[in-house]
């Protein structure tokens, strides 16, 4: 992730520990605001010295020179109010995409990545990579005529895709045909003229229940993300970990079963073969001819033995998967998220047993639960990663 120009200059220095502590107040307003916090959705200054740790006169400094940059806008309060502290409309907006295997959806959000319109619609998974370009952007411009803004308001974009991105280029050849080749930063940058951050969307899902969703508060979290296909989002140390050419995560792609079935990848017996929506369904066709992964969760709610079971078999092969991301990374938390994850206790109970049958005995106990953001998480990543790379002058 590129760090926007108040991270800048040399280490050690004055202007650094004044570009960082920028940065620090300037993360604390595109968090969700403190519990007990007196000032309604805003914060106070007092607050925010609280959020940072930074001294009080130090954080009012601050305040000022954002406020003289036109980046913030500031209102007296009286009391234990203080002033309280928000983004300026003024400044411009973001905007987060996220292909997904079906989908694609769009949303623009102010600098504090709070959403102020989104759009979603289906998609051919063989779509060129300029066509569906082209409808992010048209989606996009929709959304910021219906907000009243303008294009030239945007200051960052963030783009999420389904598949691994090798040193900046699509390479996987089995999701998102339409892509292979192509470097999406610089061709997204070339359509939209403002800086462009991609990630995969297990990234994005991870960001976003780190930052806003059920990974909140945890510095070292695996977010899954199961559903056509599967992927880990890694945050270590609060931030993304993203490995050395961009491909950590690829938890799909386990071998599970030396000889099993042939996998897209061209492995045998990869987890993915074993957990995804499409070997549910695959698993149930005789019962449940046609069936969606809603009504197999439902039938098995229902007391469907068969679907219980189908749904069993994959919360212990997930549990196998995750055990082996457990034992190498020693998250605090492993959340699960993506499609998959409607399944709730039916599909992680049985994972949590496979955790603890295949985790070390100190890692076995690492807490599983369900995500908090549903299938919006890899948007809302991707507009919280354009909130936090974007870029204007103080």
């Amino acid at each position: 992730m590129s760090g926007p120009s108040w991270r800048t200059g040399a280490p050690g220095s004055t202007a650094t520990l004044r570009s960082a502590n920028q940065h620090r107040v300037l993360d604390a307003l595109r968090s969700p605001r403190p519990p007990r916090s007196e000032a309604g959705p805003d914060l106070t200054q007092a607050e925010l010295a609280r959020v940072t740790g930074l001294a009080p006169a130090t954080v009012s400094s601050i305040v000022r020179e954002l406020a003289s940059a036109g980046v913030v806008e500031t209102r007296a309060g009286s009391g234990r109010r203080g002033t309280t502290v928000w983004f300026s409309e003024k400044v411009g907006v973001v905007a987060g995409v996220d292909f997904g295997h079906t989908h694609l959806s769009v949303a623009v959000a102010d600098l504090a990545a709070s959403v102020i319109g989104h759009r979603r619609v289906a998609i051919a998974p063989d779509h060129p990579y300029d066509d569906g370009l082209a409808q992010a952007d048209a989606m996009l411009c929709e959304l910021l005529t219906e907000a009243g803004r303008s294009p030239g308001e945007v200051l960052a974009v963030g783009l999420g895709l389904p598949v691994p991105i090798d040193r900046g280029v699509v390479r996987s050849t089995a999701i998102l045909p339409g892509w292979v080749g192509i470097d999406p930063k610089r061709t997204a940058e070339d359509r939209w003229s403002v800086p462009v951050h991609v990630e995969n969307d297990a990234n994005l899902s991870a960001l976003a229940e780190h930052r806003r969703g059920a990974a909140r508060g945890h510095s070292d979290a695996v977010v899954i993300k199961l559903a056509s296909g599967i992927g880990a989002g890694i945050i270590v140390d609060n931030e993304l970990f993203r490995g050395s050419t961009g491909t950590a995560g690829e938890i799909g792609h386990l071998t599970v079963v030396d000889q099993g079935p042939v996998c897209r990848c061209g492995s045998r017996g990869c987890l993915e073969a074993y957990v995804s929506t499409s070997t549910v369904q695959n698993m149930l066709v005789g019962q449940f001819p046609g069936a969606s992964l809603e009504q197999i969760v439902r039938a098995a709610g229902d007391g469907s033995a068969a679907a219980r079971r189908a749904l069993e078999d994959t919360g212990l092969h997930l549990g196998w998967g995750i055990a082996s991301m457990v034992n190498l990374l020693n998250p605090n938390l492993v959340v699960l998220g993506g499609e998959m994850a409607i399944a709730g206790e039916l599909i992680l109970e049985p994972a949590r047993v496979a955790l603890r049958r295949h985790a070390l005995d100190l890692n076995g106990d690492v807490p599983l639960v369900a995500g908090e953001l549903g299938e919006t998480a890899p948007l809302l990543g991707a507009v919280l990663l354009a909130a936090e790379s974007a870029e204007f002058a103080v």
